[in-house]
């Protein structure tokens, strides 16, 4: 009776010890990031598991309108890192992600970015409307932010028209430096942090876009419901406030919002 009391004690034991075990298994956090993050997310997300052991990360990376049309029908995203704050709110505002844990975490940068030598972007936009710029690349502006202010850009000095004939559009801003950096593209409106890579640094020449001719790029992210239990996300969008992801996103070309710029 003994030796059998002392087997179900083992034997709870084990199973406590397995309970116990799962409890404390690495998280992992499945993220949506928008493409003009898709080399500065490595390097965010590197620097995010060495505070975090055990955290494991899956990052999907594309235009933020086609990540909120997914996550509002029930994509399987745990954090949404998109490159406007508009995406993110009318998420929260529909019930798919949590309104209080809305942040936004940098301020984007456009620019104007040729690897052709005959364009001369010194000119900044007058170099458009040139024979030597034949297609001139832009990100979709209906799902893509930085392709909205690609397109405020040209509207607010009067180009748009003009350009109707010469544009190559990307699905998102990353497929928008490809045709640059292809030459399939003249020219192309990109993201500076892209220009900050290394693999395309000093690559060709760009006019960085003056900030006040289109509506600040405000990037924000948020936690969806899928991830609203996933004590990972809540970590995550901590981090993209904390010192270091802030130091990351201005080494890459980033500005900082005006909590974190102090």
């Amino acid at each position: 009776m003994r030796r059998l009391l002392n087997l179900l004690l083992f034997s709870t034991g084990l199973a406590g010890f397995g309970i116990a075990h799962a409890n404390y298994a690495p998280q992992t956090l499945t993220i949506a990031a928008a493409a003009n993050l898709a080399d500065v997310i490595e390097v965010l997300d590197d620097a995010f598991v060495a505070q975090t052991p055990g955290a494991g990360l899956k990052v999907s990376t594309g235009s933020s309108g086609n990540f909120y049309a997914q996550i509002k029908n029930g994509a399987p995203f745990d954090v949404f890192v998109s490159a406007d704050v508009d995406f993110p709110r009318k998420l929260a505002a529909e019930g798919s992600a949590q309104s209080n844990s809305l942040v936004i975490y940098a301020l984007g940068r456009l620019a104007l970015w040729s690897t052709n030598p005959a364009v001369d972007l010194s000119r900044g936009l007058l170099a458009l409307n040139t024979a030597d710029v034949k297609k001139l690349a832009i990100a979709n502006p209906d799902t893509a932010p930085y392709g909205r202010a690609a397109k405020a850009t040209l509207q607010s000095t009067g180009l748009w028209d003009a350009m109707q004939k010469k544009l190559v559009t990307g699905e998102n801003i990353a497929q928008a430096a490809q045709f640059v950096q292809t030459g399939n593209a003249d020219a192309g409106f990109v993201a500076y942090s892209t220009l900050r890579s290394p693999k395309l640094a000093g690559v060709g020449t760009f006019w960085l876009v003056p900030a006040e001719v289109h509506a600040p790029l405000e990037q924000a992210a948020v936690i969806t419901l899928h991830g609203k239990d996933n004590p990972l996300a809540a970590r995550y969008l901590a981090f993209l406030k904390s010192a270091t992801a802030q130091s990351i996103f201005r080494q890459w070309g980033y500005d900082l919002p005006a909590a974190a710029a102090h």
